[in-house]
């Protein structure tokens, strides 16, 4: 996944919000890229977030986003199939149980389906389409609030990534 600096002008608010969801995504994508399963599954005490978590935990945020909540999908696999009660944190906890290239080739994936989603979302309204999903108060989401959301979502976790990225091998930067 390249990671390209968002348009400065000229673009719509669909396209500019889709660049800096994918600046963000690739960005992960590189703080995770170029490590072994031990550099994946590292740890900062006390914490025990990892790369590996943080990569299936975007995975997940991305499915039921774009997935479930915008276009009322079902829960894509793996995550249909998880105990949720049993382990809530189930994609933190059994990140480590996955090889790299999966773990980041599923990310991938999965952000290429988010696109997809999107896509066919801004087709069926544009940016003030409505989920068929609801917030805990009822209203619906539209598709600009649930790309807000993602952006939020990648740049805080990117954060995250930064410092368990340094803290394995010393890389630092954007």
């Amino acid at each position: 996944m390249p990671r390209i600096d968002p348009d400065t002008t000229g673009t719509d608010e669909l396209t500019m919000l889709a660049q800096f969801l994918d600046y963000h995504r690739a960005t992960l994508v590189a703080k995770a890229s170029g490590l072994d399963a031990a550099g994946l599954a590292a740890r900062v005490a006390p914490s025990s977030l990892t790369l590996g978590g943080l990569l299936a935990h975007a995975a997940l945020n991305e499915d039921h986003w774009f997935g479930v909540i915008l276009l009322g999908r079902p829960r894509a696999e793996p995550w249909a199939s998880v105990d949720w009660d049993a382990d809530p944190d189930w994609e933190f906890t059994t990140a480590a149980d996955h090889s790299p290239a999966d773990l980041l080739a599923a990310y991938e994936a999965t952000c290429e389906r988010s696109r997809a989603n999107v896509a066919e979302a801004y087709a069926d309204g544009g940016i003030d389409r409505l989920s068929t999903g609801r917030s805990s108060r009822g209203t619906r989401f539209t598709l600009r609030w649930i790309m807000l959301h993602m952006l939020e979502e990648c740049a805080r976790h990117n954060g995250h990534a930064d410092l368990l990225r340094e803290s394995v091998d010393g890389v630092t930067g954007e």
